[in-house]
């Protein structure tokens, strides 16, 4: 299965990429994209080999695939990704978090809707104010406090709360990112021992991991107690940031609500909007 998924995503690249943005000349072309034949000749291999790799017959060595990325030029995430579906470790296999130019910008285009940006870990990484003003994300000193995962299994929040369906399907989402992750950085020391602790702390992370839920849709509800307005009930959608491997949460409130209206009011009292950057990779 994984090799004929490498082959789909090899496929995918090849004719998403405009070929002026590897050197070649554009001229007339039937189909969009490259063809196989300039992909083998960038990467020095041949169109009958990219077409076997693209048909799942044969599978890439570590090498192929780097050729494969340096030839069409792609960014981590999907260098990443295409280093996972053959079955090996990224370069560096080390989980970025840095907040790029992508991730700050859409912090500042909703200075009035609650919102954080994360790593691939689940650290989270950047929040604006809106997001603090919820007043739910109370700092323990522990040293995965910023971690989105180790606070819903481990450490939870008093003063977020969800339905049982809500519950289960945030849950599947979080162990599911993070079996991805783990695949995409074995060699990251603190994701490891994160995993290892949230196993030995969660019986029902470990359940998770161990037997993962099928993930229907990377959305769910939750009510936000805050501690001077009461409860607002927002909905969590989860945002992909290619190419820095983050990704943004944004919560919002069904519209002409009595949320809408108080998270306008719990966002109002929080004063000019700001962006921090916050969060700690574990410890170490």
């Amino acid at each position: 299965m994984e090799r004929l998924e490498f082959g789909v995503a090899v496929r995918q690249l090849r004719e998403s990429t405009v070929p002026a943005a590897v050197g070649l000349p554009v001229g007339r072309r039937r189909v969009q994209g490259l063809r196989r034949e300039e992909l083998g000749e960038l990467a020095g291999m041949s169109a009958d080999y990219v077409r076997r790799l693209e048909q799942g017959r044969s599978h890439p060595s570590a090498g192929v695939v780097n050729a494969i990325a340096r030839a069409l030029r792609i960014g981590r995430a999907d260098y990443e990704r295409l280093c996972a579906l053959a079955g090996y470790a990224a370069a560096d296999g080390q989980v970025p978090n840095e907040v790029g130019p992508g991730a700050m910008r859409l912090l500042e285009r909703f200075p009035d809707t609650p919102m954080f940006v994360s790593d691939a870990a689940m650290n989270l990484v950047a929040v604006n104010s809106a997001f603090l003003a919820l007043g739910h994300w109370n700092l323990t000193g522990d040293p995965w406090d910023w971690n989105i995962a180790w606070r819903t299994f481990c450490d939870p929040f008093d003063g977020f709360q969800q339905s049982a369906d809500d519950a289960t399907d945030h849950q599947a989402i979080l162990a599911a990112q993070l079996r991805s992750t783990l695949l995409r950085y074995p060699a990251d020391a603190s994701l490891a021992a994160l995993v290892d602790e949230m196993r030995s702390r969660s019986g029902l992370f470990d359940v998770l991991w161990r037997a993962p839920r099928p993930v229907g849709a990377y959305e769910s509800s939750a009510a936000f107690v805050h501690p001077d307005l009461g409860p607002v009930t927002l909905v969590g959608s989860l945002l992909a940031i290619p190419g820095d491997d983050l990704a943004a949460l944004m919560l919002t409130a069904a519209p002409g609500s009595a949320d809408a209206a108080r998270l306008t009011e719990i966002v109002e009292v929080a004063g000019e909007p700001t962006i921090v950057k916050v969060g700690q990779p574990g410890p170490g």
